[in-house]
């Protein structure tokens, strides 16, 4: 079980993660992709995973899309944050997807929120957690307690748009840049005035996304 003391704050974070080229931090994970020769050197990599996993009593969300593992590593007895022991595991499974000849695609991996904006979150918010069979966690986020669908951030503004829900595309600072050129060469409009924390993104209809960076994030513990 994982003190809250044992949390990283934001730059011993930074720090471990100049060592770990591999990863970047989400939204209180580190997370990577591994593209591996083929599918079955994809199942070799999931197999010393689930070993390391086993050994260190520490376990990583993971899905496998061919010959691409996509690897979450989050300590969730410490409020879904990182601690050492996120960055102990990261750094072996950067050795074992060495071993089998897997690269580092961090850049694919991205989260996806839905966001909602309320004058009155707290109003709301109990409605979608019993429908969605969700879970409150870090920031009062609903999050899905399987790690299957999008969680829900519910935004306190006096003045919602009028459309209240939109999608946070939640990307790494280090790859966001060609995903902004592109979205700003569709014509959409795009509102910088929060980067590169995030952008706000509207379509020709007015409806709206964000995409985000892991800038401004940090642990949910006392300041």
């Amino acid at each position: 079980m994982a003190a809250t003391d044992d949390i990283l704050t934001r730059p011993q974070i930074d720090e471990a993660l100049a060592g770990l080229p591999d990863w970047r931090y989400r939204l209180g994970g580190l997370v990577t992709v591994y593209k591996a020769p083929t599918a079955a050197a994809a199942l070799e990599l999931i197999a010393a995973v689930g070993r390391l996993a086993e050994e260190q009593n520490h376990h990583p969300d993971l899905d496998w899309r061919y010959n691409r593992v996509f690897l979450r590593y989050s300590s969730h007895d410490a409020g879904t944050e990182v601690t050492p022991r996120d960055v102990q595991a990261a750094a072996a499974a950067s050795v074992a997807a060495a071993a089998v000849g897997a690269a580092a695609e961090p850049g694919l991996h991205r989260t996806v929120d839905i966001a909602i904006d309320s004058e009155d979150p707290a109003g709301v918010s109990e409605v979608w957690r019993v429908a969605l069979a969700y879970r409150k966690g870090r920031f009062g986020v609903l999050m899905d307690p399987h790690g299957r669908g999008p969680s829900l951030r519910f935004r306190e503004t006096s003045t919602p748009s009028a459309s209240r829900i939109h999608v946070d595309i939640h990307r790494s600072k280090a790859e966001s840049g060609p995903v902004l050129e592109k979205t700003a060469a569709t014509g959409a409009l795009m509102n910088r005035d929060h980067a590169p924390d995030w952008v706000v993104v509207t379509d020709a209809q007015g409806n709206r996304l964000c995409l985000c960076t892991e800038e401004g994030h940090g642990p949910d513990v006392p300041a």
